[in-house]
């Protein structure tokens, strides 16, 4: 039960005093109990710290309960005290008379304790219910308001449109209830990453803020979202911005970052102030061990090379060589990184990109697309945006690029391999009569023995020894239907074979039929074989 302040006014001491009793035995410090005479000193207690409730007679001297009514409703500003009046049998014309000024309940004397605490407790309740009611009409209102001054701050902040003079100087008037209008503020912007490198959802970082400003004398002072759902902070110092920073490099928070504008007195500097932050928060990228950086002339005054597109297709046109360690050279050049902490972030955004479009994309439209995990690192790499510091970005850029560079040689390789294989069939289809065996055929083709079994397994469905002998046969076929005065040791001789036993074995073996057999159904059986 809040504790609510009671004027009790009886020109009689003892009803003063047993009126004060009573509801202190009941209610044990509920109530703070002050006690008047009569009307003028009840006003003059209610004017010097004004009462929850009143407990007031009617018939008093100097100034009487009605007239005390009459003086409560001419009070300037606040609500008036609940007003419950005490009267007798013969006050009843009086009491009538009070209706208009909205008196919240009669108690008849002699005083009940039943219905005194009863009349109370309903008084509590009805206070509490209002006091409710005004506390969420007032947030509403302290809501509404807030929320049109943030507009009004986005409206500066970012630039979105026109501002009057009339418009600003309403702003500095809201600004001033909030800021000392002599004090230098600076503006902020907040990015958080998770563990994993992905970037923290904006209500989750603001709630990081709060939590991370518990701890200091002073909140921030407003917080509001960028276009592109960034963090805002306005209104503090940065002192104060750089005080969250340590806090949050206290607590171990390693993905906590914060960009840091200049400070200003003037509300018009206020969209500079906001570019100055992103750009501050961009060069965290350049200084992973910085919880926050400044913005100073040195973000300013920074080296911009011409873009280095000559390097960049000597990048590419390097791939799928075995010179990967002058690739990497290469692509520190193009990177600046010995100069890396004096670059423009701007040409490292730039290189970033041209190296996705004139590089990696130029691979996967030559070559098609990678393996699965080449694409997502690919994926990955395609933005600075997508890591906290340029070493992590850089890191997987190298391993992309050797990735990269492996495939392109697998590519090449296979096409090589390809010629190589057709090489080889061409040559067994033009001596497959000889003596051929797969040590000829590799030499020919100048592949190391074992290699060229796979690679030719891989490329014809078949061992050697099993294409020759079916390349053997289906010439033998031929000569069969359409060399009917040949003998099969002739044929036999003619595709290779050294005997017409061997002959006869392996064409039963892949046909079904003997080779006579095969020249008396004319060819019907083809097909039929093992």
């Amino acid at each position: 039960m809040k504790v609510r302040k009671l004027i009790i006014v009886d020109d009689e001491k003892n009803i003063r005093l047993g009126l004060k009793t009573m509801i202190e035995r009941q209610y044990p410090s509920a109530y703070q109990i002050e006690l008047a005479s009569n009307g003028q000193m009840a006003l003059e207690l209610n004017r010097a710290s004004r009462a929850d409730l009143i407990l007031t007679d009617i018939r008093m001297p100097v100034l009487d309960g009605i007239r005390l009514l009459e003086e409560l409703d001419r009070e300037p500003g606040g609500r008036r005290p609940a007003v419950v009046l005490l009267s007798g049998y013969d006050d009843f014309e009086y009491a009538k008379t009070a209706i208009r000024y909205r008196v919240k309940d009669y108690l008849l004397k002699p005083i009940q304790r039943t219905e005194l605490f009863d009349m109370l407790n309903r008084v509590d309740k009805e206070l509490s219910e209002l006091e409710a009611s005004n506390l969420e009409r007032r947030q509403e209102k302290y809501e509404l308001q807030l929320e049109q001054h943030k507009n009004r701050v986005r409206q500066l902040l970012f630039g979105t449109g026109p501002v009057t003079e009339e418009e600003l100087q309403q702003m500095k008037e809201e600004w001033a209830d909030r800021i000392s209008p002599a004090s230098a503020y600076a503006v902020a912007m907040v990015l958080c990453r998770y563990v994993d490198g992905s970037v923290m959802p904006t209500g989750e970082i603001q709630r990081l803020v709060e939590r991370l400003s518990q701890s200091m004398d002073v909140r921030a002072e407003l917080a509001l979202t960028d276009v592109e759902g960034r963090l805002i902070l306005a209104g503090n110092t940065a002192n104060w911005y750089q005080e969250l920073a340590r806090q949050a490099e206290q607590k171990g928070w390693n993905g906590f970052r914060i960009g840091i504008s200049t400070e200003q007195r003037d509300l018009a500097q206020m969209h500079e102030q906001y570019q100055e932050a992103q750009a501050a928060l961009r060069y965290t990228f350049l200084h992973p061990s910085a919880y926050y950086i400044e913005y100073d002339a040195a973000l300013t005054n920074r080296m911009n090379p011409p873009l280095p597109y000559g390097a960049l297709r000597k990048l590419g046109n390097m791939l799928g060589t075995d010179r990967m360690e002058e690739m990497k050279r290469l692509l520190a050049s193009i990177f600046e990184l010995d100069h890396l902490k004096q670059i423009d972030m701007t040409y490292l955004e730039k290189v970033s990109g041209l190296i996705n479009e004139n590089v990696f994309d130029e691979v996967f439209r030559r070559y098609g697309e990678s393996s699965v995990e080449v694409l997502k690192m690919y994926k990955l790499v395609g933005s600075l945006n997508n890591f906290q510091s340029f070493n992590e970005y850089y890191r997987k850029l190298e391993y992309l690029l050797v990735s990269v560079n492996d495939y392109v040689s697998r590519i090449r390789l296979a096409h090589s391999e390809h010629a190589d294989m057709k090489e080889a069939v061409r040559y067994i289809h033009e001596h497959y009569e000889r003596p051929l065996n797969m040590a000829m055929v590799s030499n020919h083709v100048s592949l190391n023995y074992s290699y060229f079994s796979e690679a030719f397994k891989a490329y014809t469905g078949d061992n050697f020894v099993s294409y020759l002998k079916k390349v053997r046969i289906q010439r033998a076929k031929e000569l069969l239907l359409h060399k009917s005065s040949m003998k099969m040791a002739e044929i036999s001789l003619a595709v290779g074979f050294e005997n017409s036993k061997q002959f006869s074995r392996v064409f039963k073996e892949l046909e079904g039929v003997s080779p006579h057999e095969y020249r008396q159904l004319g060819g019907m059986e083809a097909g039929h074989g093992k």
